[in-house]
């Protein structure tokens, strides 16, 4: 037992599993007011479809290429998939690019944004879900359940008191951003499968470069447009497009291989942090100070971290708590 802890990596560990875990969150909840910056200049209206497919899909292909010119250097040689990785790929890719963005910003076009962003969170219920039930990775014990619902409460908070408006559902909204958060739910689980023989950050970058080019093509075709909109200075625009590339390139990267190394539901809980990292950093770069009041923030960022700490308690403690 002692040897076989000695042996395992750090992220499979308590720090490193928070450490990887919290800086995707990070990344991730920076896309938030980052994505609106580059709507602004990028002059895409918010609801223009059609370009925010093609900027996001070259957001992910600049992405993609990312990790595997990185990993290039890193290893010294191509990283490159092989002929047997190239189906996990395509699998990944349809799930976590396609599928999820697709149905996401379509429905985002038709929904109340309390109602998207709580919709949204519920992945990281629904990928504990899918591992317990489906996927069968682990058992799905009152301590996950409790842990899920505790960190789910936090987002419902930071977005109810956060937000003027009320709950909708419709199909062509808030069905499709639910069906979007099914797709990223089921990629996770998916990544955790394929990482038993693939490399989870190969399968990562190429599943990148592949649904962003399919993104990109969609936005294209139906008439979008990636184009800075200051054509006289377009620094900053393209700074933005590489920054919102490398929060994809480094926070799914770091994800995946912390989904190979640990249960599913120690990982997934982690995801309510992004749109509470997203509501504190829109404060700060987007000036939205009011968007929710400090005590709202904290309180949050409270039952958030609880939920963490339930799902993540000692296996010797929980199974003395579901026994």
């Amino acid at each position: 037992m002692i040897a076989e802890k000695e042996n395992r990596p750090f992220i499979a560990t308590t720090p490193g599993v928070v450490l990887a875990c919290l800086a995707s969150c990070f990344l991730w909840g920076s896309a938030f007011p980052c994505v609106k910056i580059g709507y602004e200049l990028f002059g895409i209206d918010a609801a223009d479809v059609p370009s925010i497919l093609a900027f996001a899909g070259t957001r992910f292909v600049i992405a993609g290429l990312m990790v595997v010119a990185g990993m290039s250097v890193a290893r010294r040689r191509a990283f490159v998939p092989e002929r047997r990785d190239l189906p996990y790929v395509g699998a990944l890719a349809i799930f976590q690019t396609i599928l999820q963005y697709i149905l996401f910003y379509v429905g985002l076009a038709n929904c109340a944004g309390v109602t998207s962003s709580i919709l949204e969170a519920s992945n990281s219920f629904l990928c504990v879900l899918l591992a317990a039930l489906v996927f069968r990775f682990e058992r799905l014990t009152s301590r996950k359940v409790l842990g899920c619902v505790i960190g789910f409460a936090g987002v419902v908070l930071v977005n109810v008191a956060g937000e003027t408006g009320g709950f909708s559902f419709t199909l062509a909204g808030e069905g499709m951003v639910l069906a979007s958060t099914v797709a990223a739910a089921t990629s996770s689980n998916l990544a955790k499968l394929f990482s038993r023989d693939h490399d989870p950050v190969l399968l990562s970058g190429w599943q990148f470069v592949l649904g962003g080019a399919v993104l990109l093509a969609a936005g294209l075709a139906l008439g979008g447009h990636v184009a800075p909109a200051d054509a006289t200075n377009p620094l900053p625009a393209l700074a933005l497009l590489a920054y919102l590339g490398f929060i994809s390139a480094g926070a799914y990267s770091l994800w995946s291989l912390a989904l190979a190394a640990n249960p599913v539901s120690r990982v997934a809980v982690f995801g309510f942090m992004n749109p509470v990292f997203g509501v504190l950093l829109s404060a700060v770069l987007l000036g939205e100070a009011d968007v929710v009041s400090p005590a709202v923030a904290a309180g949050a960022l409270v039952l958030v971290s609880a939920g963490i700490v339930v799902v993540n308690r000692r296996e010797g403690r929980a199974r003395r708590a579901d026994g």
